[in-house]
């Protein structure tokens, strides 16, 4: 073995023991009227923005990017980050990283080829920032107020 090929096996090893994230992708995306779309999942009981969890070594705006395709057919390309979030581990689930990137605003023709194409959404809406935060998780509530902020602020908000 050559002293290349021994160091590769040493970092190998090291990665194969290193800790594992779960990484969750959401987009905040708008309509030309400001409302925010979201979503209502078939396996969760509380609506939710569109996105969802990556993939093993798919980036997070990719796997957000590729959450919405597959369950909108909606192609975009997702902006900036305007919050990152770690959440510990809490009942079955180790952490996790959830991001919420700027999905940007979509015309009314982008609006009007929304279809949902994955069993896992039943419905989808537009809605003013008030009733989205009601139809949220009170976890998600909290991050769709504060990447909301974000937008006009210009900053990235981060929590642990």
């Amino acid at each position: 073995m050559t002293d290349d090929e021994a160091r590769f096996a040493y970092l190998a090893e090291g990665n194969a023991k290193q800790a594992r994230k779960r990484v969750a992708a959401d987009l905040l995306i708008r309509d030309e009227a400001g409302r925010i779309l979201v979503v209502n999942p078939t396996y969760k009981e509380n609506w939710d923005l569109p996105g969802g969890m990556a993939e093993s070594n798919e980036p997070p705006r990719a796997a957000g990017e590729r959450e919405l395709t597959e369950e909108l057919g909606l192609t975009v390309v997702a902006g900036r980050v305007l919050v990152l979030d770690w959440i510990g581990p809490h009942g079955p689930w180790d952490d996790q990283l959830v991001f919420i990137f700027d999905g940007g605003t979509l015309s009314a023709t982008q609006v009007e080829t929304i279809s949902i194409s994955d069993p896992e959404i039943s419905d989808f809406a537009f809605v003013e920032l008030a009733e989205a935060k009601a139809m949220l998780r009170p976890d998600m509530a909290q991050r769709l107020a504060r990447a909301h902020d974000a937008l006009a602020t210009g900053a990235t908000d981060y929590s642990e």
